[in-house]
């Protein structure tokens, strides 16, 4: 090697690698197999800076190394090369979902889900990244990343969990023996038929118009007819015979009034009536009425919610919310939607359905279910029915329900025969209202409190969530997040035990979460509260202005359009 190139070899490693373990092994060869000391432009100095090790002058006489010392030497060295290189990999190519993976379930599954569920951890060893091209039965197990919400076609997952029949058990889903034996561990049959009821639910949001600049402001947003459709619940096999209106008009402040001019001044559609189909008849074993309650959305609504005190039903010691007594049977001869109350609307339609398939032969059940408020009037709901439709299957499904009524209302549904599953959040503060802090505390002394009338008491069975159970879920406290249906469903779909992980093999949509919060991590990258209307309702007319266009005639709620299909009087 000539001085000009041994020169600028040194400089180059001088500069450029001199920290690396790497550089100082090429630094240890160079200084030992040359003789530094004769390099033009080099102290002595910089003999020392270049070495990895102590100088020591060399006696003339001193044998020269051996092959088997340097072997090992170059062996050291080589292993610290392959720990560093290793390390520094780790750290840079870590992610946060990664991390997460702890939290996912690798459960063997029994015969209802799946045979055998392959380790998370072991897939993610073999496949580090995510293909459109990767095989449909390897992408499914993988957990979610932001590459999962970018448009693959073909190769994305599927977005539900295989239907089975289960007409031969859909009693002790509904609450036959109180669930005993399907919470804990949840059977797959049972959590399928809870994400359905949540969902119709979940369309009494998506379908309500509570655009304060709306002229519909309050209503829903589509006919009957065509709800289903436009919501995407077709698949669940139902049809919607009849929408429910409410009032809270009742002393409401004046701040609470609405300023804007809107269909109707005090009725709010709250809900609908729907019927299986013959192919889901078949299917689920009997003919299934339903009836799905919308929560609170208006601020009428809110203030209502807010009047806790307890009222007597009749003459009995039967006490429930005065607030959610008034949205569920307040009327009105001057109102266009709530001539009715809630409650007759409601009653009219069940007695008309269950006396029209008794009368062919059928077997008929009610399914009551509701989010929030609506997880209140579903049990107000079951009550009346119960008293007016003798030996009728009923069964309620509520999620982050509130308590409603005192220890003798409990003991009423229980004596009907009512069936009540609660699925509750843990960090959900509204099924511990009303009474938040005297209510938790005195029903800890069941023995002693249980008789008093004035204390609020939860009815039914219950199944907790965790938002802590979801690797995609936020670690940040947000309260209005973990109240919305949206969770609920995400962590029910992923739920299996309370010992075990999230299910990682879980098929609803995760970026339904975020609809109307903010609830899922940042790595995912979906958009907070990205469902809402194009333009926010504003469309380009031929004359290139931008305008609020008008509702179709057929989804118009109101009876200028004669024969509409809102008026719940057809």
């Amino acid at each position: 090697m000539s001085f000009s190139n041994l020169h600028q070899t040194y400089r180059f490693l001088y500069y450029s690698f001199s920290s690396t373990t790497f550089s100082r092994f090429l630094l240890f060869a160079l200084h030992h197999y040359t003789d530094i000391s004769i390099l033009p432009g080099f102290s002595f100095m910089d003999k020392m800076q270049l070495s990895p090790v102590r100088h020591v002058d060399r006696q003339k006489t001193e044998r020269p190394r051996t092959k088997r010392v340097w072997k090992l030497k170059l062996s050291v060295t080589w292993q610290r090369m392959k720990k560093a290189l290793k390390s520094t990999l780790k750290h840079r190519l870590h992610l946060h979902l990664a991390s997460n993976l702890s939290k996912l379930s690798t459960l063997k599954l029994n015969h209802h889900d799946m045979a055998i569920i392959k380790p998370i951890k072991h897939v993610m060893k073999k496949k580090k990244t995510i293909r459109p091209t990767m095989p449909l039965a390897q992408l499914i197990q993988l957990p979610y990343t932001a590459a999962d919400f970018i448009d693959h076609g073909h190769a994305m997952t599927p977005t539900k969990s295989p239907i089975e029949n289960i007409s031969t058990r859909w009693r002790e889903l509904h609450g036959l023996h109180n669930w005993d034996g399907l919470i804990e561990p949840l059977h797959p049959w049972l959590r399928r038929e809870v994400v359905k009821y949540g969902e119709f639910v979940q369309g009494t949001y998506d379908a309500f118009d509570f655009d304060p600049l709306s002229e519909f402001c309050g209503s829903c947003r589509y006919n009957r007819h065509k709800l289903f459709e436009e919501l995407g619940l077709t698949k669940h096999g139902y049809k919607v015979t009849k929408y429910i209106y409410a009032m809270s008009h009742v002393d409401v402040p004046e701040w609470l009034e609405r300023t804007y001019c809107t269909w109707s001044k005090d009725s709010n559609w709250m809900g609908y009536v729907a019927v299986s189909g013959d192919a889901e008849t078949a299917r689920i074993g009997r003919r299934d009425i339903l009836v799905a309650w919308r929560g609170t959305v208006a601020p009428t609504e809110w203030y209502t919610d807010l009047k806790t005190r307890l009222q007597r039903l009749g003459k009995t010691n039967i006490k429930v919310q005065r607030g959610f007594l008034s949205i569920y049977s307040s009327k009105g001869d001057f109102s266009r939607y709530n001539k009715l109350s809630a409650s007759e609307q409601v009653k009219e339609e069940i007695q008309k359905l269950v006396s029209f398939f008794r009368d062919r032969g059928e077997e008929v059940s009610l399914t009551i279910c509701g989010h929030s408020l609506g997880g209140a009037l579903a049990l107000l709901n079951a009550y009346d029915a119960a008293t007016y439709v003798p030996h009728l299957f009923i069964n309620v499904i509520s999620f982050g329900a509130p308590r409603v009524g005192n220890i003798h209302f409990k003991e009423k549904l229980k004596e009907l025969g009512v069936k009540t599953l609660r699925v509750v959040v843990k960090q959900d503060i509204v099924p511990k209202l009303p009474g938040f802090i005297l209510n938790t505390i005195l029903n800890k002394f069941t023995a002693v409190t249980g008789r008093l009338k004035w204390i609020y008491r939860h009815v039914g069975t219950q199944l907790k969530l965790d938002v802590l159970m979801s690797p995609y879920l936020t670690r940040d406290p947000d309260y209005t997040g973990s109240h919305n249906l949206e969770t609920y469903l995400h962590l029910l779909d992923g739920y299996i035990s309370k010992t075990s992980k999230f299910r990682w093999n879980a098929r609803r949509d995760v970026a339904l979460v975020n609809k109307s919060t903010d609830m899922l991590i940042k790595e995912l990258k979906i958009p907070e509260f990205w469902y809402q209307r194009p333009f926010k309702g504003l469309v380009l007319n031929q004359y290139g202005r931008w305008v609020k266009p008008g509702r179709p005639v057929e989804h118009i709620p109101s009876p200028r359009s004669i024969g509409s299909d809102h008026d719940p009087s057809l």
